[in-house]
Order: C-alpha cells, then structure tokens, then sequence
C-alpha cells in the first residue's frame, strides 16, 4: 500500500521569528559580558524547534547548546550544529560511546558515569571533557558535598577524562529574598575549593539561569545557562513569595514564537444555547460563534476554556465552552465581518491587541515554559528571518 505524502494543508501553525531569536542571544550576551553563554535549546528549544534555533543561534555567536539528554544532542549535530552540546541531565548507560564520539559534553555526578565515560574515551583515544554537578539544594540531581571527595579520587585514576566545568542549579534565583540562594552559594563555594584542594583546575563555572541571568550578577562566573529569556520571556522577580514583580526586567526580550490558526466556521447562537461539552458556557444574549480547528491535542491548555482569549481582527475575542482535543469555540459577537478564513491569533499581537505566554499561563496556573512546550508536534513551525 502507497500512502500520499503530501505538505500538511491544516490551517494552524506556529511562526518562529529566528532574528527575534538572534537579537535575544545578543541582548543576553552583552547584559553578561564576558561570561559565556550556553543557549538552552532542550525539549525542542522549549517547542520553537531545536535544529532552526541552534543553527540561527550559532550564526549569531552562541558557542555552548544545553540539551537534556543524548537523544536531544544527536540531531544537532547531524543537522550541522558545531559548538559545544552540554548534556545537562547526563546520559544513559549505552550512550557513553556515542556522547565521547559526537564530542559531548556529559555532566557528571555519579561514580557510573566517570566508569562508563573513561572506558569509551580510552577506547576512541581521545580526552573527554566532563561537568561535574553538585547538589547545593535542589535536591534533585549532583553529587553531594559528602560524595564529592569520592568522586574526585576516581577522577584521579580517569586519565581520559578532563574535569572542564563545575555547575549547580538554583532552586529560587527569581526570589530576590530567598535564604536558599545564599546556602546554595556559599554550598558551591566549598564544593569549589575542595576541587581545586584536590589538584582540579575546571576552566568553566556555572550556576545562572534565566532568572540569575537577570538578577544576580554574582552567580554569573564563566558561563551562565539562560532558557526562557532566549524565547522572550522572563520569571518575574518575586519577594517573599509575591507574585507581583519586584521590578521590571532589565533586558529587552522580544518575544519569539507567535501561534495562528484560521476560522474553520461561523454560526449564529440564540440567547440561552449551551455550549461545547458539559454546557459549562450558555450565552446570554443572540451570539455570534467562531469555530477554531485546534484543541488541546495540538496544546491550547484546556485551562483556558471559558477564561481564556485570542485575538480576531483586531479584536478580542473570550474563549466559550470547554476547549476540546481538537476545536476551540470563541465568540465574535460585536466584531465586524468575521468570517470562514479569518485568520485568529492565539499567541502573538495584532495592530492594537496582544496575548502572550504570561496572559495564558497565569490564567491556566501555570508557567510560561509550559505553555510553549505544550504546542505540539502537529502544529507545525514556520520560521521568519535569521
């Protein structure tokens, strides 16, 4: 059996501005001047497509990609993608081999990984550079101070391996208050000067995220590891758990990635017409009704239904009933000439009106990450500039 392939025709997509990628790159290296940058592009450049961002980012000078695991590595460099990959969350046992041969960067923090890392260096005969992580209170992944001189006694007897960079990660660098910030950075300090007792001399240094990135400049060292400010966006800073900003953002971010459809139908409703499943909208007046051809399967978070909006010529238009898997209903009553075709905007700005991942996460109680992780594969990427 034949299947026709053919270039989806589906009226959703994602646009992807890479030169509003680029100038984002540019605004963070210069705000931390001679620290290195190491773009994060895991989980798909947090959904704007990790190959188009890592070679539009590398065009601008990034020389460091963070990735979370093998799988997210491999296809950089088969698309091209030349500088420095970190394996943020290291790599599965079976992968030592690969991650030495495509010039990885593993970070450490178990006596497995400097076993298996060694074995596959000497193997190649070449010198593998490693990051060693430590737990300054995240508790999740990283050596503790306690296991640390273990570890570096084994990397004393792992002549393959360079010990190249030291990191940790924040727990709350977006709370300008919080004690954990300095046990951490003080943790991190002791962690350093028992690597450099025992005989080390990592060149590279780095505990900053996004959130570090804009705020404290202290946790800045060597390289900093900024995510979300790449795509547009920042946390912003809290005091004492206060979700109101503590201060505008120093850096100007534009966003990346604006999210579009077209009107798929119309429809009149008359006052007191339940809507979409369960009837949790029922209009109170004569309505008018656009039909959206996307749902939560392509990532609108169904949170969103009877809370959220988008924008329809111009206008804003309140997202009505539950958002299913794969249709939307809004309502276009008072917006002139809507009609089949129409183009809607889900994320992103018109003439007069703006949504944005901030607007949707806060009413969906979540995180901007989340929001543009969460579009999904079959929303497809087109990107805009370089």
């Amino acid at each position: 059996m034949v299947v026709n392939s053919r270039v989806s025709t589906r009226p959703t997509w994602a646009e992807v501005s890479l030169a509003n990628l680029a100038h984002n790159f540019r605004v963070v290296q210069a705000h931390v001047g001679t620290s290195l940058v190491c773009a994060v592009v895991k989980a798909d450049a947090y959904g704007h497509g990790a190959v188009a961002c890592s070679r539009a980012l590398e065009e601008a000078g990034a020389r460091w990609f963070g990735v979370t695991t093998t799988d997210e590595a491999l296809p950089l460099r088969h698309a091209g993608v030349r500088g420095r990959i970190l394996l943020m969350t290291g790599f599965w046992r079976g992968e030592e081999e690969e991650v030495v041969r495509q010039n990885l960067t593993a970070t450490v923090w178990e006596p497995w990984h400097l076993a298996l890392l060694e074995r596959a260096a000497s193997m190649l005969g070449v010198r593998a550079p490693v990051h060693l992580k430590i737990d300054t209170g995240m508790g999740r992944l990283g050596a503790s101070l306690e296991e640390l001189s273990g570890l570096l006694i084994m990397l004393h007897s792992t002549p393959h391996l360079q010990l190249e960079g030291l990191c940790t990660h924040f727990a709350s660098s977006e709370i300008v208050d919080a004690p954990e910030m300095e046990c951490q950075t003080e943790r991190f300090a002791v962690a350093e000067k028992l690597v450099r007792d025992a005989g080390f001399a990592p060149e590279i240094f780095h505990l900053a995220n996004t959130a570090a990135v804009v705020s404290r400049p202290a946790s800045w060292r060597s390289m900093v590891r900024p995510g979300l400010a790449l795509y547009g966006y920042s946390l912003p800073l809290q005091r004492g758990g206060d979700l109101e900003p503590e201060a505008p953002t120093t850096l100007a971010l534009r966003p990346v990635l604006s999210w579009k459809t077209l009107v798929l139908s119309v429809h009149d409703a008359p006052a007191g017409q339940a809507l979409g499943y369960g009837g949790t909208f029922v209009t109170k007046t004569d309505s008018r009704i656009a039909v959206l051809p996307l749902g939560y399967a392509d990532g609108l978070v169904r949170k969103l239904s009877n809370r959220g909006r988008v924008i329809v010529r111009d206008h804003y238009a309140p997202i009505v009933g539950r958002i299913s898997m794969d249709l939307t209903l809004v309502d276009v009553t008072g917006i002139p000439d809507v009609a089949l075709g129409d183009e809607v905007i889900l994320l992103g700005k018109s003439e007069s009106c703006s949504v944005d991942a901030w607007e949707q996460a806060r009413l969906a109680d979540t995180l901007p990450y989340e929001i543009l992780c969460g579009i999904s594969k079959r929303v497809p990427r087109k990107y805009n500039g370089s």
